[in-house]
């Protein structure tokens, strides 16, 4: 464990340091416009609901924005606000600060554990790079806000990693947790159980093996199990489902997605807005991302998780601006970037980072406090 931390140190303090530029940017507007840096980040959107269900349990229900609907929190996994409440309830902090220690302890997991998969698949400085372009995502704001992304993103590398290492019962265990997080992390537990049935296809002698099948049954448990109790609750089976859909989510395989995007580019009476032109940006280029990983020919567990994940950014309805979040987790996306840059010279290395980074950090302080919609 100690060897493992010492390599990839070096990947971990730039991360801290990318992010940690994104805060003091964050802080600088703040201070110019007169705005609270704090409850841009841990207070707003997403976090105010994770803080609600951390202070009072789930079964709060308010008006939608259609007639005759209604938002329910059921609609938010456990896991996030379960670590909130912990966090609050062991130190004398706000449950706002609470949720941003979790958020930044997840996120500093998750850039080990994705450092560990390039280290693993190809090199420390593939596993480098790999970090450093998942803390310079125009997204990664969202990293250091009390969201529930940096904790998936964490549970998953780590259930990812333990899959290419062939640790069944650590890949199945994790992904559990994952499952208990977002619900896109089912992502987690379809790459789990297309990595089992493919080791039991290719060696009949892993049949034996009870770790292989008791890592598979737990993938789903955490995912199932949370969509099982909210039927429950709700007294339908597919309760869970129905609320997503009051609250405007769907699946209808991108139907809303292709004549959302005709109309950015067709109406020009549509309003610009840069938070739907950037998702737009960011969900292309994680297609493109991700035909550029299958040529690649990954690892099946790599390919599944961020196939799944991308299906369900593209395939989803309502709150487009936040679709480019959706695909936060997916850093396998970013393999083939990071492994550019290893080849790249030093200089272009460089200037290519700083320009990443100069959107990052622009477009991050323009999400907290302009863009007037949901990250």
């Amino acid at each position: 464990m100690r060897g493992a931390l010492r390599r990839a140190a070096p990947a971990l303090v730039l991360y801290a340091v990318a992010r940690l530029a994104g805060l003091a940017v964050a802080a600088t507007v703040a201070l110019t416009t007169h705005r609270p840096v704090w409850a841009a980040l841990g207070d707003t959107w997403d976090s105010r609901w994770y803080a609600h269900i951390a202070r009072h349990g789930y079964g709060t229900v308010v008006p939608g924005r259609l007639p005759g609907t209604t938002r329910s929190d059921l609609a938010f996994f456990p896991l996030f606000p379960s670590l909130e409440r912990a966090v609050a309830g062991l130190f004398p902090i706000s449950l706002t600060i609470a949720g941003l220690i979790v958020a930044w302890l997840s996120a500093g997991a998750a850039a080990w554990g994705i450092y560990a998969v390039g280290e693993h698949l190809h090199s420390r400085r593939t596993g480098t790079f790999l970090v450093l372009l998942w803390g310079l995502l125009p997204h990664a704001v969202v990293e250091t806000m009390a969201y529930s992304e940096p904790l998936m993103t964490a549970l998953a590398a780590w259930s990812l990693y333990a899959l290419l290492t062939r640790r069944w019962l650590w890949a199945g265990t994790l992904s559990l947790l994952a499952g208990l997080t977002r619900p896109n992390a089912i992502a987690v537990a379809v790459a789990v159980l297309c990595a089992a049935g493919l080791a039991l296809r290719r060696d009949k002698g892993a049949r034996r093996d009870w770790r292989i099948w008791a890592g598979a049954a737990l993938a789903p448990c955490g995912w199932l199990g949370y969509a099982a109790w909210v039927g429950s609750r709700s007294g339908s089976p597919l309760g869970y489902f129905r609320i997503q859909r009051e609250w405007g989510s769907r699946f209808d395989f991108g139907v809303s997605e292709f004549y959302f995007v005709r109309r950015i580019f067709t109406d020009r009476g549509a309003a610009p807005h840069l938070a739907y032109d950037m998702a737009v940006a960011v969900l292309l280029a994680a297609v493109v991302a991700f035909v550029l990983l299958v040529m690649d020919r990954p690892p099946l567990p790599l390919a599944v998780y961020s196939f799944v994940l991308l299906v369900i950014a593209l395939g989803g309805t309502g709150y487009y601006a936040s679709r480019a979040r959706f695909v936060l987790p997916a850093f396998p996306l970013l393999l083939p970037p990071a492994l550019a840059l290893t080849k790249a010279r030093p200089r272009t290395a460089v200037v290519l980072i700083a320009a990443v980074a100069s959107i990052s950090l622009t477009y991050g302080a323009y999400t907290l406090y302009y863009a007037h919609t949901a990250p």
